[in-house]
Parts: C-alpha cells; sequence; structure tokens
C-alpha cells in the first residue's frame, strides 16, 4: 500500500502545474495531514490582501475519513493512474476544491449575505446511489419520502453532527461535466463527532464553534476553495500550485 501511495505522490509532482489555484481566488481553508492514510487533519484559514496571503485562524484539529485520504476529483484532476476516490472507501478526496452551500436544521447561521443557506426538510435528499442519474446531487421531494430508497437518500434530520454543514464540491456536477458515478458523494464539512474522538467516513468534521467561524468568514465573491492533502503533499506542491 506504501508503495502505491509513494506512486501517487510522483505523479502528482508531474501533473502539478495544471492545477494552480485561480487568479481571483482570495480565501483558502488549508487542511494538511501527516499522511495519506491519518485521518487527523489541521486546518487554517488564510485571506490574501495587499501584502500577500495571511492567516485569519488556525492551525485547528479536524478529522477525517476513518482510512485517511485519497485523490479526489474537483479544481484540481486525480491522477491518471493510482488511487482515487470511490463511493464507500472511508477516505476523505485530496486536492482543491470548490465549495457549495451551506445546509442544516438550525436557524440561519452567521454568514455573507451572498452564502446562500437551505434548511433541510423530511423532503430534502442527497443521493449516495451510483445508480441514479441525481447521484452526488441535493434534490427536493415533491412529497414525504414513502419508499425505502427515499429515505436512505434522505439528508440525515435528527443528528447533532450534521445539524450544520458546507458542501465541499467533490465529484460533483458542473466540475468536470457529470458525477463519475461511484466516484464518492456527500462531502461535506460537518461537526465532528464525540469531541473529535471520531473520524468520519470521508468528510471533514471539526468542532461547532470552529464550523461556525467558518462559515461566518466566507465570503463568496473571494472564491473561496478547500486546499487538502498531507504534509509532505502540499510542500512538493506548494510553488507548482500557487498554494499560500
Amino acid at each position: 500500500m506504501k508503495g502505491i501511495y509513494v506512486c501517487v505522490c510522483m505523479l502528482a509532482a508531474f501533473c502539478a502545474a495544471a492545477m494552480a489555484l485561480p487568479e481571483d481566488c482570495r480565501q483558502v481553508i488549508v487542511g494538511t495531514s501527516d499522511g495519506w492514510n491519518s485521518s487527523h487533519v489541521k486546518l487554517s484559514l488564510l485571506e490574501k490582501g495587499p501584502q500577500g496571503w495571511m492567516m485569519v485562524k488556525g492551525p485547528f484539529p479536524a478529522r477525517l475519513g476513518k482510512s485517511g485520504l485519497v485523490w479526489g476529483r474537483g479544481v484540481s484532476s486525480p491522477p491518471a493512474e493510482g488511487p482515487v476516490k470511490k463511493e464507500g472507501d472511508l477516505r476523505s478526496p485530496a486536492g482543491i476544491f470548490e465549495l457549495g452551500g451551506v445546509y442544516g436544521t438550525v436557524p440561519v447561521p452567521k454568514k455573507k449575505r451572498s452564502m446562500p443557506y437551505r434548511r433541510i426538510t423530511p423532503r430534502d435528499m442527497w443521493v449516495d446511489d451510483p445508480s441514479s442519474p441525481l447521484y452526488n446531487q441535493h434534490f427536493v421531494l415533491k412529497h414525504d419520502p414513502v419508499t425505502p430508497w427515499e429515505f436512505k437518500q434522505q439528508m440525515k434530520l435528527n443528528d447533532y453532527a450534521h445539524s450544520l454543514k458546507l458542501f465541499i464540491r467533490h465529484n460533483a456536477a458542473g466540475d468536470q461535466g457529470h458525477p463519475v458515478a461511484g466516484g464518492g458523494s456527500s462531502i461535506f464539512f460537518h461537526i465532528w463527532r464525540r469531541d473529535g474522538q471520531a473520524p468520519t467516513a470521508g468528510c471533514t468534521a471539526m468542532s461547532e464553534e470552529n464550523l461556525r467561524a467558518m462559515i461566518a468568514w466566507l465570503d463568496p465573491s473571494k472564491h473561496p476553495l478547500y486546499v487538502l492533502l498531507p504534509s509532505r503533499e502540499y510542500l512538493r506542491l506548494r510553488k507548482a500550485w500557487g498554494l499560500p
């Protein structure tokens, strides 16, 4: 397994030049882990001003998928060969990702006016069924769920960890065409479990305090992005990708 990930690192360096941060990106959430198989990550919020990138908050602890990291599909493309995110692999997607809207069961959190917030209902679905044309997409039923499939796709309503979350646009519609079936779905920033003692199934989880602070800081007009990499890969790709 270690040999596979060394190979992936070499491939990442080879294709790095095509993955630089967009010029209009002025906010970045940076996440770095100790390695591909670590479920622990440190997050930092950085903003670009006249003097360059400045730390706004962090680093603070967060949790990743139980099995660590693997390359995902976002602004950056996964290497042509090597491990790539799959549904149910318990790994968080690595790379550079756009951010989507905020979802939850709580009253509207503090946020920029242009940051969308959807207060979810029993009719809100997020599809993790790879055979569905709505895979990895949010949609709202026109009726209360009645079938086993509808209940399975239902967004979580009575789960504190998912009472507030922000979509990470991995394998999302519009990034590189349509989501790749089985390529991983429902990747969010959300509240961690057991005060950070538990890993996730592939999301990035943190304390509610830090999640709320991050959502309040994000400004869609500054094209915020999430950069998630093992520390060694971050240092390797920092110059080529134009990372903070």
